[in-house]
Formats: C-alpha cells, sequence, structure tokens
C-alpha cells in the first residue's frame, strides 16, 4: 500500500489513541445485563450532504412506527422486549461540506462557505476502483458515539449512511480483526485503531459487541479499490435490509445490489423475512408508508429473535395489513 493511502488510515491511531488506552469499566451505558429500564437502541446514520438532526426530521414517523412496535409500557399479561422502549442516537458526520461539493447546490447563492452539510467520507478519482477521504473520521466519530451511548442492537442509514451502517456492522462481527490483519499484509487498510481497546490480558479488542441487525436505504456497496477488501471478505453475517427505490437517479440498482452480494443474507428469498425491499420511489426513505414500515418491524423481529420471527398475539387489527 502507497504511503499516502496508508498516511490517512495511521491518522487513526492519533484519533482513537484515547480509546486504545482504556479498559472501558462496565458502565450504565455500556453494559449488556438486562434490566427493567434497557431501551432497544439504535444508531440512525444520515446521508451525503445531511446532519444528524436534518436526518431525525426527515425519518421522524418511521421512529414512530418502531417506538408504537416496542413500546416501554407493556401490556397486561405481556412483558415487552426492550422495557425502556426505544432510543435513537443521531451523530453528524465529521466532514463538513464545501457549497461547491454539494451537488446541486446554487453557489452564487451561497453566504460564505459554512453549510450544515456532512458527509462520511469523500471520494477521489472519477471512476473505479474510488478511494475514500476522511474514511478514519467518519469511522472514528460512530467510535465515540459507541462508547458514549451503546451498546446498540443495531444500525440504520440512508445513502452513504446506508452503505456506511454495513461497514460499522462488519467491523464489530467476530473474526473481523483478523480478517484486516490478513488483508494489511497483502496492502490492505489497518484494522481502524479507533474501534480498538486494550482488554484486560492486554491484548486488543474492539469496543462494541456485535450487533444484531443493520438497514439501508439506497445505500450502496463501496469502492471495488482492494484497499478496503477485508469490509466484505468474508461477507457480512449481521442480518442486513436493504430497501431499494425503483426509480432512484442517485444510486442505481447495480450499486445497491453490491452490498446485498455482499451479505451472507443476501437477499432473503430462501426463508425468512425478504432482506430487500424495492419502493416505487426515487432517492428518499420511505417513513410514513405502513407498508413499509411493517417490513421493517418484522426484519427487526426477526433479527432479535434470532432468525425466528415472532408476532404477538395481542398485534392490533391496525397493524395487520403490515406485511409480516
Amino acid at each position: 500500500m502507497s504511503s499516502s493511502l496508508t498516511k490517512g488510515f495511521r491518522r487513526t491511531q492519533q484519533l482513537g489513541a484515547h480509546l486504545r488506552g482504556l479498559h472501558v469499566d462496565p458502565s450504565p451505558a455500556m453494559s449488556t445485563t438486562p434490566d427493567s429500564s434497557r431501551p432497544l437502541r439504535i444508531l440512525m446514520i444520515h446521508g451525503f450532504t445531511q446532519s444528524g438532526h436534518l436526518f431525525r426530521a426527515k425519518v421522524r414517523a418511521l421512529e414512530k412506527h418502531i417506538e408504537k412496535a416496542f413500546p416501554s409500557a407493556p401490556k397486561p399479561g405481556h412483558l415487552p422486549q426492550y422495557p425502556g422502549g426505544v432510543s435513537f442516537s443521531y451523530p453528524t458526520g465529521p466532514i463538513q461540506l464545501l457549497p461547491s461539493q454539494i451537488p446541486g447546490f446554487d453557489v452564487s447563492a451561497a453566504q460564505g462557505d459554512d453549510t450544515d452539510a456532512w458527509a462520511w467520507w469523500r471520494i477521489t478519482g472519477d471512476q473505479e476502483p474510488y478511494t475514500y477521504v476522511g474514511m478514519e473520521k467518519g469511522i472514528a466519530r460512530v467510535a465515540e458515539m459507541l462508547v458514549a451511548e451503546g451498546p446498540f442492537d443495531g444500525v440504520m442509514g440512508f445513502s452513504q449512511g446506508g452503505a456506511f451502517a454495513g461497514l460499522v456492522v462488519s467491523l464489530l462481527e467476530p473474526g473481523r480483526l483478523e480478517a484486516f490483519q490478513q488483508a494489511e499484509k497483502k496492502g490492505g487498510m489497518p484494522f481502524p485503531a479507533s474501534l480498538l481497546k486494550k482488554g484486560p490480558d492486554g491484548k486488543e479488542e474492539v469496543i462494541h459487541p456485535p450487533m444484531k441487525f443493520a438497514v439501508s436505504y439506497s445505500g450502496f456497496g463501496i469502492s471495488t479499490q482492494p484497499l478496503y477488501a477485508a469490509f466484505y471478505e468474508p461477507k457480512i453475517q449481521t442480518p442486513l435490509l436493504h430497501f431499494l427505490g425503483s426509480v432512484d437517479t442517485v444510486v442505481s440498482e447495480e450499486r445497491s445490489m453490491k452490498l446485498v452480494h455482499a451479505c451472507a443474507s443476501g437477499s432473503g428469498a430462501e426463508s425468512g423475512v425478504a432482506k430487500v425491499v424495492t419502493h416505487p420511489g426515487g432517492h428518499f426513505v420511505p417513513a410514513s408508508n405502513k407498508q413499509y414500515a411493517g417490513a421493517l418491524i418484522a426484519f427487526i423481529r426477526e433479527a432479535l429473535n434470532h432468525g425466528e420471527a415472532k408476532v404477538s398475539k395481542e398485534v392490533s387489527a391496525e397493524d395487520m395489513d403490515m406485511p409480516f
């Protein structure tokens, strides 16, 4: 691997130094022991040119569907799987975009260079294989959130955030650290140092347990650059649901299917809940549509129950039209 490509990822050593040196003592935020207030924690990753608060404004209706499916108040004779309800966390990417870097932005009308448009990385190159600038910063930002507000049960993302959701669950899987270490010997990027800490035995270990599920809205597979091969080799084992817009003109079906093929569960058509859902729209999250919210809830329930989709007998008549 060239020194210029290695340099950016080596900076992760500095960004994550404070995490590497920590043993991260058990705390309420990081404890995995069930308790009476344990919520279903979901990390929400915005798309290119968005921010955490803007993304939340766009998917607030989707939040309500999920909150309804996982209520904090138990029904008579029924104990919820997550008694604390649902908790959503919306970090903002670390890379602020200039007006000239935002597609369709009217640069002539811009007032200075200050925008509320952010990214998790930027690409260089005119065609594949692309190289990503700032990816180590994006991963470090998520690492901070994992420590501060985790552990998380799942991650959901839109567009670039959808692609990133796949990377996040990949990085947290058992054996992924070793896969990166082997790939690095062949020129691959190092495992992000911001996601590592020293364990009780002094060896490096990942700072967060594997997640139970991931959801990608209009997401895509990342660059074919060999530098990033270890993200998808071996394939992602964490259940991942893909929502695709049939008339999406921003992310092609081919790019989206690349992420699908990077997952061991694929489309999920063979068994269980489908892992690829196509809606008759473009590049957006169908947040308020009950049909697609139902597909999402069915997927999350299946993932949380280790492949056994379970629907409570107490499902209301209003919910019966959802495709469980």
